[in-house]
Formats: structure tokens, sequence, C-alpha cells
């Protein structure tokens, strides 16, 4: 595997961590959270590779950036990959459910497993699994921490007034 150089991005949640090569993003890593990691003992602090991902977060947190176009690795089984790429065309301030997915990734019984892949997805808010909720319309767990996801759905606007998120169906577009 070709080593990994990292970065830190200041954001409105903390510094995020962000991991990959010159030719693609690996990880991305809250500062909190359940999930949140640090920098690998055999990565290197290396900030170019890392200008674009850093312009377009910048830009969605200011408001101004809605779909992300970086360049992805992404590690995972092929239903793990079937899943972050539904993640990425869900449209910002929209949620689905995890039942949602698994209708529409044509395996109805497989919520369960959606929520795991959701789980490990190792490049959130780019691929936007803040986006996923429960059935009832609950804010389910966050590798990030629950008050981050509020935040990133309060900031794309896909939490109504009385704090319910949204969850229509659009079509998907795809990740490169």
């Amino acid at each position: 595997m070709t080593e990994l150089c990292y970065t830190h991005i200041k954001s409105p949640v903390g510094p995020l961590l962000v991991a990959g090569t010159d030719e693609a993003l690996h990880f991305l890593s809250f500062p909190t959270g359940h999930k949140a990691f640090g920098p690998q003992p055999n990565w290197q602090r290396i900030d170019a590779p890392f200008q674009e991902v850093r312009r377009q977060l910048d830009a969605y947190f200011a408001g101004d950036l809605r779909q992300f176009d970086l360049p992805l690795h992404l590690g995972g089984t092929a239903f793990q990959n079937s899943v972050w790429k539904y993640l990425a065309g869900i449209p910002f301030g929209e949620t689905r459910s995890y039942g949602q997915i698994a209708e529409a990734l044509g395996r109805p019984k497989a919520s369960r497993a959606i929520g795991a892949a959701n789980g490990n997805n190792p490049i959130p808010i780019i691929l936007p699994c803040h986006r996923v909720i429960g059935a009832n319309g609950s804010l389910t767990g966050f590798g990030g921490s629950l008050p981050v996801k509020e935040f990133l759905l309060r900031h794309e606007g896909a939490l109504h007034q009385c704090g319910s998120p949204g969850a229509a169906i659009h079509p998907q577009r795809s990740i490169r």
C-alpha cells in the first residue's frame, strides 16, 4: 500500500484529520466521537496534497458548496462501496433512512447491513453518512457524535422547525 500523508483542516466542528495520497482521499476523521482517530505512525504530515480538499470543505462550511467533487479511495467490500456511493448521491439538505437505502440498493431486508456500512464510512461529510437517519426520523448513531450530526444537518437545512429531518427521495448522482 502507498504510504499515506495527512493534514488537519479547521472546521466549525473542530479540526478534521484528512489522509490520502496525491491521487485520492482515503480518510476523514472528526476530532471527537467514537470513530475519531489520529494519524497513524507510518503517515507523514504533508499539507500540499490536500489543497483541493481544504478548498471544498471550506466552501461547504461557508454554504457555497453542496456537492463534493474529489477523487476518493474506497477500500471497502463491494457492498460497502455500493452504500458509500449511494451516500454521495443523497442531495444536500435531504435525508434518507437505512430502509430507504436498502430498498434503493435492491436489498430490502439489509437495513442493519446498511447501518454497518454507513458506520464504517471512511470519508464522512464528503460521503455524507450524516444524512442517514432512523425510519422514525431520529438522529441515530454517528461516528463524529450526535451533536456534530445535528450541526451538519442544520447547516444543510435538513432539520425542520420541529427538529425532525425530511426524507424525500430523489435520483442519485454518481461519484468518481
